[in-house]
C-alpha cells in the first residue's frame, strides 16, 4: 500500500514538472509614443530689452555720483576685504585671526576689571618689597594674623605664603622643634626636626615656599588656599 502511495506521488511530481514550462509568463507591456504635436516658443527679445532697460530690474551696484574720495577710498577697501574673506585660504586665515583677536581681547578686559596679575601667562609675577625676612627679622616681632590678613586682602599671596612660612618658624621654635637663629638657613631649620615624619612635611613646605618666593611663580587664590591648608595642617600638628 505504501509502495503505491509512492508511485502514485512520483506521478504526480512528473505530470507538474512537465507541465510548468508550458505556464507563459505575461510579457513586458509596450509603451505608447507620444502622438501629441510640441509647439516651440521663443523668448520676445523687444520685452527683454525693455525689462533690462527698467531701474527696478538693474541689480548692479553703482557708486552715486558725487562721492568724496575718503567714501570711494572706504567702499574700494571693503570690496576688495570682502574678495580677500571669499578665499578658502587667506579667509579662513583672516576669520580665524579676528576670532582669536576677539577672544584675547575679551580675556584682557575681564583680567583687567577683575584685578589679576597679567604675569600669569609669563609664570612670574611683579617683585614685591617687604620687610620680613625668614633669616634676618626677628619673627617673634610680627603680628601674623595682622599682617596675612593685609596680604590677602591686598591680593598678594605670594608674601601671604611667606608669611606662613615665617609663622611655622616661630611655631617650631615656641614648641622646640627647632632652634631659630638669624644666621641660618631654611635647609638647616629642616634637618634640625627630629621627627622623621615632621621633617618630611616641613621640607615639602619649605621647597613650595622656596619656589613661590624665590622662583617668583604666579599664585593665584585658588592656589593659594591649598597652600594655606598645608600650612594649617602642618602648624596644628607641630603645635
Amino acid at each position: 500500500m505504501r509502495r503505491l502511495f509512492l508511485i502514485f506521488m512520483l506521478i504526480i511530481v512528473t505530470i507538474g514538472g512537465f507541465a510548468a514550462p508550458m505556464v507563459q509568463k505575461p510579457g513586458p507591456k509596450r509603451l505608447s509614443n507620444d502622438s501629441s504635436k510640441m509647439i516651440l516658443r521663443n523668448f520676445d527679445k523687444e520685452k527683454i530689452k525693455a525689462y533690462t532697460e527698467q531701474p527696478e530690474f538693474s541689480y548692479k551696484e553703482t557708486p552715486p555720483e558725487g562721492r568724496s574720495l575718503w567714501s570711494r577710498f572706504w567702499r574700494w577697501f571693503w570690496d576688495w576685504f570682502s574678495r580677500i574673506l571669499e578665499n578658502e585660504v587667506s579667509g579662513g586665515l583672516i576669520k580665524y585671526g579676528i576670532i582669536i583677536a576677539l577672544v584675547g581681547l575679551v580675556v584682557f578686559i575681564i583680567m583687567k576689571a577683575m584685578g589679576l596679575d597679567l604675569k600669569i601667562f609669563t609664570g612670574k609675577s611683579k617683585a614685591i618689597d617687604v620687610p620680613y625676612s625668614e633669616s634676618l627679622e626677628n619673627i617673634h616681632e610680627i603680628n601674623f594674623r595682622s599682617e596675612i590678613e593685609k596680604a590677602v586682602a591686598a591680593g598678594n599671596y605670594r608674601l601671604a605664603v611667606r608669611l606662613f612660612y615665617l609663622h611655622s618658624l616661630k611655631v617650631m621654635n615656641d614648641n622646640q622643634m627647632i632652634s631659630w637663629q638669624p644666621e641660618k638657613t631654611n635647609q638647616t631649620y629642616v634637618e634640625e626636626i627630629a621627627d622623621p615624619d615632621k621633617r618630611k612635611q616641613f621640607g615639602a613646605l619649605t621647597t613650595r615656599f622656596e619656589y613661590i618666593w624665590y622662583g617668583e611663580f604666579f599664585i593665584d587664590k585658588e592656589s593659594f588656599a591649598e597652600v594655606k591648608s598645608d600650612f594649617d595642617r602642618f602648624n596644628r600638628r607641630g603645635a
